[in-house]
């Protein structure tokens, strides 16, 4: 078992016993010995040690604890707040026990005011539920939510900067780092789910040359937004953000001029822009030979149901349904956003165009229920800047109208 595991079972332990003992009994005094034994073994490798706590994986840094893979006590952390949870290179066994009392008290609902909270608190151990970025105090959920939907209580900044890292490396010929796009995933993650209803943030462009990083991210969201919504696993569903992150990852092979001309293009462009799926595919596979559905998917995300779009397959044959589903996602992101040659649509149109193109565009099935999880989860869906700042919220009607012209 790796030492992160070993930590994490002595500290769950830990906690069971500080539950059952009182202060200075020698069965609770073992127990935190030997996790903050467990804890200076680990700071001696990692000077900061970060937890992130998802249903069905334990995240150490940007590495999954694999042995944890379907840990009670993931679910136990994350109904006690702590879905992220961090230790500073100088915590001391004092702030250790500290701590373990805290999260006993969460765990057993024990009435603990406020302020004796914060004076529970390590100041070097830190945890929340909400954000990417973690503060001294937990981020409290009201009771009650405004008609305007779940706050953001984060920023996105980081994840964009990642996007545009990974594009970077790409365009100088070096390697797709899978591992930088796993934690990115894992990030959203945490970042939707950081509310007590799920919030689906989408990135506004900033300019036109961002099109590329702000699509990868809003694509992502949508995809796992929606696959939460049909009902996949937690796991499937971080896959499908994988997939949506990455399915236009072959456009780093598109010159830049090509990407962001205003005007119609050449044949010649044309074909050029027409091949990034394919050359995607390709960028996944000299990867990351695990990535196979992030790879069909860069490959099959441009293709429609009735056979037409690109690239053309010498032999027709249907997508593979994560294909299906990203493209719809990929679809009402870029009609949603302004471009050098067309504004933005509104989203009633935009469903609308879905709605009209089901069963010749669009998967017959997969179509309508993107729309009814739009409508259903309008008040979650808010366009939003990297630093976190709400532009606007969808607001679409019931149901969605039929389509304008284009």
């Amino acid at each position: 078992m790796s030492t992160p595991a070993k930590f994490l079972q002595a500290f769950a332990q830990a906690i069971a016993t500080v539950l059952l003992y009182r202060e200075g009994h020698p069965a609770r005094e073992r127990a935190i010995d030997l996790t903050d034994e467990m804890m200076r073994q680990l700071l001696e490798k990692t000077p900061q040690l970060h937890f992130t706590f998802l249903p069905d994986e334990v995240v150490f840094g940007s590495d999954p604890v694999r042995e944890l893979g379907d840990w009670p006590w993931s679910q136990r952390f994350g109904n006690a707040g702590i879905q992220r949870l961090e230790f500073d290179p100088d915590v001391s066994r004092e702030d250790l026990e500290d701590f373990l009392d805290e999260v006993a008290a969460r765990l057993t609902l024990a009435a603990v005011n406020s302020a004796e909270l914060r004076q529970m608190r390590g100041s070097r151990i830190r945890f929340g539920q909400v954000g990417l970025h973690l503060e001294d105090t937990v981020i409290e959920v009201p009771d009650d939510q405004t008609e305007e939907g779940p706050s953001v209580d984060f920023t996105l900044t980081e994840e964009a900067d990642t996007v545009r890292w990974l594009h970077e490396q790409l365009q100088r010929q070096e390697e797709l780092h899978i591992g930088e796009a796993e934690a990115l995933v894992r990030s959203l993650t945490v970042a939707m789910h950081g509310d007590r209803e799920m919030l689906i943030p989408l990135l506004r462009l900033r300019e036109y040359d961002e099109y590329t990083t702000t699509h990868a991210l809003n694509v992502a969201v949508l995809a796992m937004a929606f696959t939460e919504f049909l009902g996949l696993s937690p796991k499937d569903v971080r896959a499908f953000g994988i997939a949506g992150l990455l399915h236009d990852i072959g456009k780093v092979r598109v010159p830049r001029e090509i990407l962001l001309k205003p005007g119609l293009l050449t044949e010649e462009e044309r074909r050029i822009i027409n091949s990034h799926p394919a050359e995607g595919a390709k960028i996944i596979f000299e990867t990351e030979e695990q990535l196979e559905l992030a790879a069909v998917v860069a490959y099959e995300h441009h293709i429609m149901i009735d056979g037409g779009g690109y690239p053309v397959m010498r032999f027709r044959r249907d997508c593979h349904y994560a294909s299906r589903i990203i493209h719809v996602c990929d679809v009402y992101d870029a009609l949603r956003t302004k471009r050098p040659y067309r504004d933005a649509w509104e989203a009633t149109r935009v469903l609308a165009y879905i709605e009209e193109r089901a069963g010749s565009e669009f998967d017959p099935t997969i179509a309508p229920a993107f729309i009814r999880m739009m409508q259903q989860w309008e008040s979650r869906v808010a366009r939003v800047t990297e630093s976190g700042e709400v532009i606007g919220r969808e607001g679409l009607p019931h149901p969605a109208p039929k389509a304008e012209s284009a």
